[in-house]
């Protein structure tokens, strides 16, 4: 009855091989927006969405969302790299080394936090992109996003889903 089910997990290369090509695409499109921010300092190429902004904040305002895009790409290698560490490898992840050895994925509430906390990470950026770009005329909806994110910061903490089998929790 096992063998079924130990055969379908290789349909997890399907998000392993799709998650690799979007991280992938994410850090071509992350190294373009940075090249758009040496295009504005050094060839003064001023988009006409941003013609408002001083050309040092819409360089700023390019190399933010690099970050955030850049960002994105690491979640989904991390997310790949987990789900082959959980599905396919038959290697413990305390048995495993080299230079991926730092994203070690114990069980899958450990993937889930590590990728909570980069959400929380990206949608901080995105909230400082956000007002940035918006300084002269800041709302009160703007209170939407930042609310959202100690939310959800606070709700990893109370999950604790990186918390591993055996390890003792620090108080």
């Amino acid at each position: 009855m096992n063998k079924p089910f130990y055969a379908f997990r290789y349909i997890s290369w399907i998000a392993i091989l799709f998650s690799l090509l979007g991280s992938l695409l994410l850090f071509i499109m992350g190294a373009l927006k940075t090249l758009n921010a040496f295009r504005v300092f050094f060839l003064g190429y001023i988009p006409k969405d941003k013609a408002h902004l001083h050309t040092v904040d819409i360089g700023i305002t390019y190399l933010i969302k690099s970050l955030d895009t850049f960002l994105i790409a690491l979640v989904l290698f991390i997310f790949a790299r987990g789900v082959y560490t959980l599905f396919i490898s038959n290697t413990t992840s305390s048995e495993s080394s080299g230079v991926l050895n730092w994203i070690k994925t114990p069980n899958i509430g450990h993937l889930k936090n590590i990728l909570g906390e980069v959400i929380v990470i990206i949608l901080f950026v995105k909230f400082l992109e956000v007002v940035f770009v918006n300084i002269g005329n800041l709302s009160w909806e703007l209170l939407i996003l930042p609310i959202s994110i100690v939310l959800m910061a606070v709700g990893l903490k109370i999950l604790k889903l990186n918390k591993v089998e055996g390890e003792k929790e620090m108080k």
